[in-house]
């Protein structure tokens, strides 16, 4: 009984998905009417970044409330050489920073509409519970 339990939890809950492309990200908000958040993260080098994704962005209340209201996208900056992403990625990534962070930080995180509008930007690690996290959020959306 137990494994069917948690079989049947394992197929309802839907798995949160980080696009890559913030042109793809465009489209489904625009169409999905949502928000999206982009995340700039030095993922294997950056212990705010660590911190943030493991604290906030993986919690089960970011991931419930994002999986009905936002488009999530993260731009990875990388440096230890097996983490190397597709050259393809790295310019998608540097594309971003460039319009979104040219000052170069991480974490940062910014909410922005479907007409690339930033509503909300948060440098470095927002210093707060995944609840009041997703309610600053909410207080925009």
């Amino acid at each position: 009984m137990k494994l069917l339990f948690i079989t049947l939890f394992s197929l309802l809950t839907v798995p949160t998905v980080w696009l890559g492309n913030f042109n793809v990200a465009t489209k489904e908000a625009t169409t999905s009417h949502k928000l999206i958040l982009l995340n700039f993260s030095g993922s294997d080098w950056c212990g705010p970044c660590i911190r943030l994704r493991k604290e906030i962005l993986e919690s089960e209340t970011f991931e419930r409330y994002a999986s009905d209201h936002l488009v999530l996208v993260r731009a990875d900056f990388p440096r230890q050489k097996k983490n190397r992403l597709p050259a393809e990625q790295v310019k998608l990534n540097e594309a971003l920073a460039e319009k979104y962070n040219n000052e170069g930080k991480f974490p940062y995180t910014l909410l922005i509409d479907e007409q690339g509008k930033v509503l909300k930007s948060w440098d470095g690690y927002p210093n707060e519970t995944p609840d009041k996290f997703v309610k600053e959020i909410e207080s925009i959306h």
